[in-house]
């Protein structure tokens, strides 16, 4: 089996699990790793994530790490961690998260320069980045990503492919711009950065493809938090046809109780999926 760290040497998909139950279904359909999603553990807690409205509930850095556990417990496959801007602005706190997150059996993880208002000072960004790889060691995969393009601030993709490569330098494996979803641009994004990149698919409106993206050399794909977000759009439709029509076609989609139980049995005795 290809190590984490070699996976970026390549091209790959690892789609995003909120609990233990689909970081075992999405390791079934032989994916060579996942991740986990701030946002959809954050849902399934009926909490909140990333840019929230005043005094909107957050999910704080224990309930994280105890939901990243069950998932890292039942994973067959190196799993990577949304650690968010590493619960804390302190280089310091950073590395305390990526501690944490080594113990927790995690393979790699994600530091992000946003703080849930604003970027960070790109200063105190790259600072944060190298105590985050000096608490990694050598085969932690540390990923280090840049919210300006997400936000849609005035930053300039530019400015975005500056910080990702200070980050480079800094120690970071991999690099990670959301918000951007023209083709071209990640092409750009690829040129430019000097290290592996990560899109995310999935988000907002964007058509693009594992194909589009790996053919403009994009070394990891991620989906975010847009599985646990269908599924919730799932359980929404099926409620409204429920209360408004009385019927259940939904039913026809579920996977049957006798295959999931053979599932997470084979799971629980350390057998692949």
């Amino acid at each position: 089996m290809t190590s984490f760290r070699g996976l970026h040497t390549g091209h790959f998909v690892m789609p995003n699990a909120w609990d233990a139950g689909s970081a075992v279904l999405l390791a079934e359909a032989g994916f060579p790793a996942i991740a986990t999603t701030s946002a959809g553990i954050a849902f399934s807690l009926a909490k909140g994530d990333h840019t929230l409205p005043d005094g909107a509930p957050s999910v704080s850095r224990e309930v994280m790490f105890e939901r990243i556990r069950e998932i890292t417990a039942v994973s067959a496959v190196p799993v990577n961690g949304d650690l968010e801007d590493g619960y804390g602005a302190q280089p310091s706190r950073v590395a305390d998260t990526i501690a944490l997150a080594r113990d927790a059996g995690l393979a790699g993880g994600n530091i992000e320069d946003y703080d849930g208002r604003e970027l960070y000072d790109v200063e105190l960004s790259v600072e944060r980045i190298v105590a985050a790889r000096e608490a990694a060691g050598s085969d932690f995969v540390l990923t280090a990503r840049t919210d300006g393009q997400l936000l849609r601030t005035p930053t300039s993709l530019s400015d975005s492919i500056d910080r990702a490569n200070r980050f480079r330098a800094a120690g970071a494996d991999c690099l990670y711009v959301p918000g951007v979803n023209d083709l071209d641009e990640i092409r750009t994004l690829v040129r430019e950065i000097d290290g592996p990149l990560n899109v995310v698919i999935g988000l907002g409106t964007s058509t693009l493809t594992v194909a589009d993206l790996q053919s403009a050399g994009v070394a990891r794909i991620s989906l975010g938090g847009s599985i646990a977000r269908a599924a919730l759009g799932f359980i929404r439709r099926s409620a409204e046809e429920l209360a408004t029509k009385g019927t259940i076609t939904f039913a026809a989609d579920q996977i049957p109780q006798a295959d999931l139980n053979l599932l997470f049995a084979r799971s629980s005795k350390g057998e692949p999926a």
